[in-house]
């Protein structure tokens, strides 16, 4: 089933998630199914459950192809429950990021280039992968949306924030941002 995303402005993507506790509960399991299913018909790369109302550490991402994103490589469509992230390296990279809770905008954030991510799989199991670049980026910027932090916040320099259409005028970015 598909949810309504929350919009940037509602106090509830302000908040931290509360961890899963009950892996068993079958409520889990359809909440994982309608992220899967929000995710993809927002044309979306990642999506933390608080986006969609509900405050628990549970994030889905990846992607084999997206229009939103289209010169980035793909990303291991992942379920991961209780995440943790370790940075790996001082080195950061800035780089252009939107969210399915900002409809229409793009900000230039610095992130931390190769990180290890860990949590519960769809399957209960535990699951620990590394990532780098861009998959690194959606794995931090999921992780950010738990801890109720919104990618604005990160913005080091507000010149490289504005509306698509205004900062890329050549590009078809702002027809799939329309306002959901």
């Amino acid at each position: 089933m598909i949810r309504p995303i929350l919009k940037m402005g509602d106090p509830l993507l302000l908040r931290i998630a509360r961890p899963v506790v009950d892996l068993a509960d079958p409520k889990l399991r359809k909440l994982i199914a309608d992220m899967h299913d929000t995710m993809a018909a927002a044309n979306g790369v990642g999506l933390a459950a608080p986006q969609i109302g509900v405050e628990l550490r549970v994030m889905v991402f990846g992607f084999d192809d997206n229009p939103r994103y289209p010169n980035e490589p793909p990303v291991p469509k992942t379920t991961l429950i209780n995440p943790q992230v370790d940075i790996l390296t001082d080195e950061t990279d800035e780089g252009w990021e939107g969210c399915l809770s900002i409809p229409g905008l793009r900000g230039s954030v610095p992130r931390s280039t190769h990180i290890r991510y860990r949590g519960i799989g769809e399957d209960g199991r535990e699951l620990v992968r590394e990532a780098r670049s861009f998959h690194a980026r959606v794995v931090q910027h999921e992780l950010d949306h738990l801890n109720g932090v919104l990618y604005p916040q990160r913005i080091a320099d507000m010149t490289k924030f504005g509306f698509i259409d205004a900062l890329f005028p050549d590009s078809d970015l702002a027809a799939l941002e329309t306002d959901r």
